[in-house]
């Protein structure tokens, strides 16, 4: 509780910069537990089962943890997945990315079935970037609730969430934003969900009114706060959080367009250099349309990939494979420079 360094309020100390990055107010954003962990709270709160409207629409693939996530909270809630989990992928056969009309076409046709639409602000095999906005809007339209798992597109792609009418969200902050492997994570509610008892929630200590927080058993119901922290549970760890709010410093001071604006040009002359006669044996999955992408390009590598992608890393260049014949690289702005790119490159061709 004590100044200069106090442990107590760290998780709010840099919520500010947050904010800023997400598009959001201070008030609806939080640093908190894991990313799926903050899935599972916030689906507890949207996800209200009733009538016919008992099914979630999700992106094909999606991320596994929040296909996990979905599945099992169906199953908490009795119903199957079989029945009530709708996913939409790319519409032909040898098609990587997703016509966003698709999701348009499934909330006309089972709108009223459908309690929430949970999608990838960008998708973390193809790199893909979604129009939030617009599905946002088709979402409302169909009376269902729209959550977004930003993992792979916070500190990556612009993002005005407050804006956007996005009623959840959540991310990790250990890609882009740089806060190490297990860094807490982050969730964004809309300020429209945030007053007092709107929403059944899962409490614990932390997510209390701090006026009465450490009255304990003098005051032993639970008094949410009236802002996104209200869904914390158990206070921070600090140690874990310790990197992340210089990490949000960083971002914060190289500025969110200045960010973007190196990112396109990063992401373009990675996407030309590979490009270039003589072409390799691999295909680029990633949207060719900058808006549509973010500091990613997925190759799917012919041949043999797995060999490919250890004479890749005996080369110095470390992408992220993904199974069967994925490769992601990602020219992250805040410290990737244009000679990685040129390095990183070559190393894909001699690989």
């Amino acid at each position: 509780f004590v100044q200069p360094e106090p442990w107590y309020g760290l998780d709010e100390r840099w919520l500010d910069p947050l904010s800023r990055l997400v598009g959001a107010g201070r008030h609806e954003v939080a640093v908190m537990n894991g990313l799926t962990v903050n899935l599972h709270l916030l689906l507890a709160s949207f996800l209200r089962p009733h009538g016919a409207r008992r099914k979630i629409l999700i992106e094909s693939p999606c991320f596994p943890s929040d296909r996990y996530a979905v599945e099992t909270q169906l199953r908490w809630h009795g119903l199957d997945p079989d029945e009530c989990l709708i996913e939409i992928g790319p519409a032909g056969e040898g098609d990587a990315l997703i016509d966003e009309r698709q999701f348009e076409l499934a909330l006309a046709e089972h709108g009223h079935e459908i309690a929430v639409f949970l999608l990838g602000g960008v998708n973390f095999l193809t790199g893909q970037r979604f129009d939030l906005e617009r599905l946002a809007r088709a979402t409302h339209q169909a009376g269902a609730v729209f959550g977004v798992d930003l993992a792979h597109a916070v500190a990556n792609v612009p993002l005005r969430l407050h804006d956007w009418n996005v009623d959840f969200a959540v991310w990790c902050h250990y890609k882009y934003v740089n806060g190490g492997p297990g860094a807490p994570g982050g969730a964004f509610i809309h300020d429209r969900h945030l007053a007092a008892g709107s929403l059944p929630r899962l409490g614990g200590w932390w997510g209390n009114d701090p006026k009465t927080r450490f009255r304990m058993q003098l005051e032993p119901d639970f008094l949410p706060r009236s802002d996104a922290a209200g869904w914390q549970l158990s206070c921070p760890s600090v140690l874990a959080m310790a990197p992340l709010g210089p990490a949000l410093e960083l971002i914060d001071e190289a500025g969110a367009d200045r960010m973007r604006e190196k990112s396109l040009r990063l992401t373009a002359y990675l996407e030309w250099l590979l490009t270039r006669p003589p072409e390799g044996p691999w295909e680029i999955l990633t949207p060719v349309e900058p808006e549509r992408r973010g500091a990613q390009l997925s190759l799917r590598i012919q041949g043999d990939p797995g060999e490919f992608h250890k004479r890749l890393q005996e080369a110095g260049v470390i992408g992220d494979f993904r199974e069967p014949d994925v490769l992601r690289l990602a020219p992250a702005p805040l410290f990737n420079t244009y000679h990685d790119v040129w390095r990183a490159a070559e190393g894909v061709r001699n690989a």
